[in-house]
């Protein structure tokens, strides 16, 4: 089945050459013209993917994904710009956009972060019950269980909430247990490409996932803050 793509622009040109461009490269692909039938749309047609424009009429860009994380709707989102918009990347990253891209685009360039953006996002199998102790490449620490190969975590056996974000920068804190990460290490491997040494969205998910795992926030035991440094994970102490 062709992965669906949503894209959400209220510039009917800009919506046609995405449409044309993405069918012509085997996405099936639904739009939206507004903020608030861009949520509609996502929670109707599951897209693998939203193209999400910031300047929207009724909601913006930044409230349509702050709903749609609201909502635990996790699809991966690719915001699109215009150059003279007033857009806080790290902002826009925090309330759950993957990756942004700013007009004048390449249709070209759009289509090729679509195929980078959900590569990275591997799709979960439909059937929950393989998901067992013998499922392949688990990591496990403590009470942390992560399941690379579906795309899921657990921490007490309770499935974690993440953004495909969270989840990767988790699962490479994982795979480095006890390593000393650098934010601009973090950055490269998870963002792959430059945010210009603005470390603050490393932060800003290291928090959100201390809220997700950490009993005591002021005082982890699983994400360590090492001062001037960067981060590790390791394996909680007594567990």
């Amino acid at each position: 089945m062709n992965k669906k793509v949503l894209v959400v622009d209220d510039e009917q040109s800009i919506v046609t050459l995405l449409q044309y461009n993405l069918e012509q490269s085997g996405y099936a692909v639904v739009t939206a013209m507004d903020g608030e039938e861009g949520i509609q749309r996502a929670a109707e047609e599951k897209p693998d993917l939203m193209i999400l424009d910031l300047m929207l009429p009724k909601l913006d860009g930044m409230e349509v994904c702050k709903q749609l994380r609201q909502q635990k709707i996790n699809v991966p989102i690719l915001m699109l710009t215009a150059k003279d918009d007033e857009f806080d990347k790290v902002l826009g990253l925090e309330l759950g956009a993957d990756d942004y891209m700013t007009k004048p685009f390449s249709p070209r360039e759009v289509v090729a972060r679509v195929k980078a953006i959900l590569r990275r996002v591997q799709t979960q199998p439909e059937s929950v019950e393989v998901k067992s102790e013998e499922a392949e490449g688990q990591i496990r620490i403590g009470g942390l269980r992560i399941m690379p190969e579906f795309y899921e975590a657990y921490f007490m056996d309770e499935m974690l909430e993440l953004t495909p974000k969270e989840f990767e920068l988790l699962l490479y804190l994982a795979k480095n247990k006890g390593r000393v990460l650098t934010r601009d290490q973090l950055l490269s491997a998870v963002w792959n490409y430059d945010f210009a040494g603005d470390t603050r969205i490393v932060d800003v998910h290291i928090s959100h996932l201390r809220e997700k795992i950490e009993q005591n926030t002021k005082k982890p035991s699983y994400i360590k803050t090492i001062r001037g440094l960067g981060y590790k994970l390791e394996e909680p102490k007594g567990e």
